[in-house]
């Protein structure tokens, strides 16, 4: 069986690292790489993979893709407007999106108290997804803070898919944060002072980049003492997911986070 996540960049990818992990962990005949596949190069790639690939793991710029090739869609998948989970079966390639439920997961396992409302920092792919899983939590509205109000819009359409969701966009700079849970979606670059200080009376701060770390954020969360979410938490319980799609056995978990965790120490 082999596997792969496909994306440009990808060289910075640690899914080989987990998904490895998890193969070593369970004794299992399989391979995972990363291929440099360009926007808009997908469906080419997947035109020529022969019968022993199973499944693809989908990252920039190619979820979108990934839905349109597909021959079968989830209804998650639908929703947030992207996938990033290719999977073959007997019916063809079926995409998936395991950003969803590996958020939720990511989230409860540091925070178990209520969600009403929310703020994303950012306004891309991952923020559509975080902010659906933030819906399925209970959040009734979802602020964007966006450097391009403009390039929010494909998603806010996804967010505004999610029944009841009531979503609006603000610009980065008035760092106008609502909500018991604050998402971070952008590059440490982009994590103003102003921005970092306006997290002070959240919750749970989840900062999706894991690498470099600690962000600005990340480091602030950490030092007032706040439940801070990873990006390696959302990773690994996404590829948990994928690890199951792929191979008909659960993701060894522990195994696979203590790889990435090794792996980001070594960077």
């Amino acid at each position: 069986m082999r596997c792969a996540v496909v994306g440009d960049p990808i060289a910075h990818s640690l899914s080989p690292v987990l998904h490895r992990a998890g193969y070593a962990a369970l004794g299992l005949d399989a391979s995972y790489d990363a291929v440099q596949v360009p926007a808009g190069g997908l469906a080419g790639f997947v035109a020529g993979l022969g019968p022993e690939w199973r499944g693809l793991s989908v990252t920039a710029p190619l979820k979108r893709e990934a839905l349109d090739l597909a021959d079968t869609v989830s209804a998650r998948a639908e929703l947030a407007g992207g996938a990033n989970t290719l999977v073959r079966t007997e019916a063809g390639w079926a995409a998936d999106n395991t950003d969803l439920p590996g958020a939720m997961a990511a989230i409860r396992e540091r925070y178990d108290g209520p969600v009403g409302a929310a703020t994303i920092v950012g306004a891309g792919a991952t923020a559509a997804s975080t902010g659906l899983a933030l819906a399925e939590l209970g959040a009734c509205t979802v602020r964007l803070l966006a450097r391009d109000r403009a390039r929010a819009a494909e998603t806010v359409a996804a967010l505004e898919r999610h029944p009841g969701l009531e979503v609006d966009v603000v610009p980065i700079e008035g760092g106008g944060i609502i909500g018991e849970v604050v998402v971070s979606t952008v590059p440490a670059a982009a994590q103003s002072e102003v921005l970092v200080a306006a997290t002070a009376a959240a919750a749970v701060v989840f900062e999706v980049v894991y690498d470099p770390w600690p962000t600005p954020l990340a480091a602030a969360a950490a030092q007032r003492g706040q439940p801070l979410v990873t990006g390696l938490d959302l990773l690994v319980h996404q590829a948990v997911l994928q690890f199951a799609m792929y191979t008909g056995h659960d993701g060894p978990l522990d195994a696979m986070r203590s790889a990435g965790e090794q792996a980001l120490a070594a960077r």
